[in-house]
This record gives C-alpha cells, structure tokens and sequence, in this order.
C-alpha cells in the first residue's frame, strides 16, 4: 500500500548501531587500552617477581604483599607529581605507568583476601598489624614520594639556574 512504511527485519538495524557504536569506541579507547593492558602485564610479571623472592607463609605477616604494595604506592606518588607539575607527558604515559604498569603491580585485592585469610583467633594480631601497617605506610609512602620529587626537582632547578 502507499504510504506504508516497510520495516527491517527485527534486529538488523539495532545490530548495525552496535557495530557503529563498538567500531566508534576502539577508534577512541583501543589504543589506550592496548597500552594499558600492556603496562598490567609489565606490573603485574614484576608483581610476580617480589612474591617469588618473598614467599608467603600461612598465619605470617604477608612481606611480599606489603613491600609491593608500598613501593607501587611510593611510585605512583613519584609519578603523579612529574607527570601534573614538573612535565607535560605523552598522553599514553599515565595510563601506561599509573594504571598499567603500577595497578598490575599494586595488589590491594591481595591484601584484602590475606586479611580475611588472618582473621583466625590465633592470627588476629597479624591481620591487624598487616591491616592498619599496609594503609599507614603506603599513604606515607606516597606523601613522602611527593614531597621528595617535589624537593628532588627544586633542588634540580635551583642548580641548572645557578649554573647558567
């Protein structure tokens, strides 16, 4: 009949816009995804690396853990200050650094499961210690990592200007 619309096939149409839409999102996230993806795998071998040198032990203060745990926190202080107030990174750099590299290297769903794994009667003091001993030095690791990065390029500064 005149004037009648004629209709897709149910789906066609809706498919084609999922296409358009995920073809849209690779162009503008794939390559930062790539990198991203890249960097968790560089952190996360290295992760690997302290936890073989560091073995854990049921019922003991999880070493491993903590030590890459605060040196992840410490790095991310470091980088967060360079790359906001000492240069203008790549785009890439901060999602390939601070989310790849030191979110695959950080594992702080690792210390929530070795929490819960101490939370036994004859390791509570253990849990406790790992729990409040992980978050004070990891945030002071951080605040410290700023601070000396800060001074670190002051200091720099200060000496390529006398230097002049």
């Amino acid at each position: 009949m005149a004037g009648e619309l004629i209709e897709e096939p149910t789906g066609v149409a809706d498919r084609a816009r999922g296409r358009a839409r995920r073809r849209d999102f690779w162009r503008a996230h794939g390559p930062v995804s790539v990198v991203v993806a890249f960097g968790g795998a560089l952190g996360a071998l290295a992760r690997y690396g302290i936890a073989q040198g560091l073995p854990a032990h049921p019922g003991h203060f999880p070493l491993a853990t903590f030590v890459t745990n605060v040196a992840g926190c410490f790095a991310i202080g470091v980088l967060m200050v360079a790359v906001t107030e000492i240069w203008a990174a790549h785009r890439w750099l901060r999602p390939f650094l601070g989310v790849g590299v030191l979110g695959g290297f950080t594992t702080f769903s690792t210390y929530a499961n070795e929490i819960r794994a101490l939370l036994r009667p004859d390791t509570l003091v253990v849990a406790a210690g790992y729990l409040a001993g992980t978050l004070i030095c990891a945030l002071s690791a951080t605040l410290v990592a700023m601070g000396l990065t800060r001074a670190g390029y002051e200091r720099l500064r200060r000496a390529r200007k006398a230097a002049r």
